[in-house]
């Protein structure tokens, strides 16, 4: 059976977009249609029960960005500093990079041509949630939000899933004029990458992380 898609092309696609931190062009500004071209296929995605509860808010005023990098840096900055010093503590260089270019990222996110926050509708959830119902509700948002992502690199943008904003959620609420019944899940810098030339990271094999049947 011949495959509907060229394996070659999607297997690449899917396995090196990246998290572009360091190499977002922060000066190639990025047009609106192609965002909108992005959300477009991102809202193709599954979602529970098919509410369709997604939305997006773009940030491309400097004036907003220049408010939510500094919402973001309050949020990550004590906590990317000590993740930097246990990934040198262990030695572990990659891990190491990761932190280093996210502290790069910290520095310029003002800087990045969009900020885009997906949101979902979510009414009740400042009450205490089962675990089913938080499944249900983020699996209802991150796979528009992969597919975004995946839009993007076919596109030549790059992206990066941040959620240490979060840690000032309300802030940045009132700064988008966002309901209260609409939770941010993630803030993701785009723009143009510097390159397109993205390869696959180290992983474990995967015989170390697939169980058959039972544990």
């Amino acid at each position: 059976m011949i495959p509907p898609f060229d394996l070659t092309q999607t297997d690449e696609l899917l396995s090196t977009t990246r998290a572009v931190r360091k190499r977002l062009d922060l000066e190639r500004p990025v047009d609106r249609q192609m965002i909108v071209d992005c959300i477009e296929i991102a809202s193709q995605a599954p979602t529970g029960s098919n509410r369709q509860g997604w939305r997006w808010v773009v940030v491309d005023d400097p004036a907003t960005r220049s408010v939510l990098a500094d919402i973001y840096r309050r949020g990550a900055s004590g906590y990317l500093a000590k993740a930097l010093e246990r990934a040198r503590d262990r030695g572990d260089a990659q891990t190491q990079r990761v932190f280093e270019s996210t502290l790069v990222l910290a520095d310029t996110m003002e800087d990045v041509p969009m900020l885009v926050l997906p949101c979902i509708e979510a009414k009740g959830a400042d009450r205490p949630f089962p675990a089913v119902e938080w499944s249900g509700l983020y699996g209802s948002i991150y796979p528009a939000v992969w597919s975004f992502q995946l839009a993007l690199r076919s596109r030549g943008l790059g992206s990066t899933l941040t959620t240490l904003h979060l840690r000032h959620a309300d802030e940045a609420a009132e700064l988008l004029g966002l309901p209260a019944d609409l939770m941010q899940v993630a803030l993701l810098p785009v723009a143009y990458t510097v390159g397109t030339d993205f390869k696959r990271a180290v992983r474990p094999p995967v015989e170390n992380i697939i169980r058959w049947n039972r544990w």
